[in-house]
């Protein structure tokens, strides 16, 4: 299926975004940070980025623009996975080139269906 990058401090989360997306044959991979995360998209090329905007190194709205300014990146799905207000997230992730967001914490019955839109 698809390789997605998930980027998020938490390692709960990411083993729950993990564990979710597997049982539907993705291929999830972690990066803690986003400093990490902008080397894995460069040197894997994931078809979806899942990025939670609260990192501890960098914003993830600082993250999707260093994201977006990589060529081979800059057709890459980016979907923030956060608890902001939903207006404010709404708002951030087109500022930033996002291709869309989904709340925190996420419906583990509904989340594979969600992220599946923006894999085709």
């Amino acid at each position: 299926m698809s390789r997605i990058l998930y980027v998020e401090d938490f390692p709960d989360n990411a083993a729950l975004v993990s564990k979710v997306l597997g049982a539907r044959g993705h291929e999830v991979l972690h990066a803690p940070d986003a400093e990490t995360g902008l080397q894995m998209a460069r040197d894997l090329q994931p078809d979806l980025i899942l990025l939670d905007l609260g990192l501890p190194d960098a914003d993830g709205q600082t993250l999707a623009g260093w994201l977006r300014r990589e060529p081979a990146l800059a057709n890459t799905p980016i979907v923030a996975v956060t608890a902001w207000p939903e207006e404010t997230a709404a708002r951030m992730v087109k500022v930033y080139g996002c291709s869309g967001y989904i709340s925190k914490p996420i419906n583990v019955a509904k989340f594979a269906d969600q992220i599946a839109v923006y894999l085709r």
